[in-house]
């Protein structure tokens, strides 16, 4: 991840795409570092988010080629159990797609909903605005504690 920080701007988006995908890191340590290192604030949100955003939908998309033959070949779940699931999927969905962010289980959501096909353009307004609020509370944070973020790492 030092490698990542040393690219700056282009780091932190390539790290934010990275990470909403299945690869376990944070985006978050990328945002904070980067503006330890002197990005602008507001430069990093705008540049987390759309990275985060990105590989959120490339998840999404990932999904949406799912086949269902594959989930009962592969995973051993039967057409039934995938219908019902898909009952929960249509009616949480958009709350799933906000909560996209969230570690390990955002990607399944960002997946399920691909899988499910649920409505292309809602689910990504709302992956935008969940990945702009998770970005912009740490934004927030690291505005009002930065002395307090360098004093900890020093």
């Amino acid at each position: 991840m030092e490698t990542l920080i040393e690219l700056g701007y282009f780091g932190l988006f390539i790290g934010s795409f990275l990470a909403s995908t299945i690869i376990p890191m944070s985006a978050d340590v990328l945002l904070i570092g980067i503006q330890i290192l002197g990005g602008n604030a507001w430069i990093c949100l705008l540049i987390a988010t759309l990275g985060n955003w990105l590989g959120g939908l490339t998840s999404y998309g990932i999904g949406w080629m799912g086949k269902w033959e594959w989930i009962e070949k592969w995973f051993k779940v039967n057409k039934e159990k995938l219908q019902q699931q898909k009952k929960h999927i249509d009616r949480y969905g958009m709350w799933l797609a906000f909560f996209t962010w969230l570690p390990l289980i955002g990607d399944l959501f960002a997946l399920a909903l691909g899988f499910y096909r649920v409505k292309p353009f809602t689910t990504a307004i709302y992956m935008l605005l969940g990945r702009f609020t998770r970005f912009l509370v740490w934004t927030l944070l690291y505005i009002k504690y930065a002395e307090q973020f360098i004093k900890l790492i020093s």
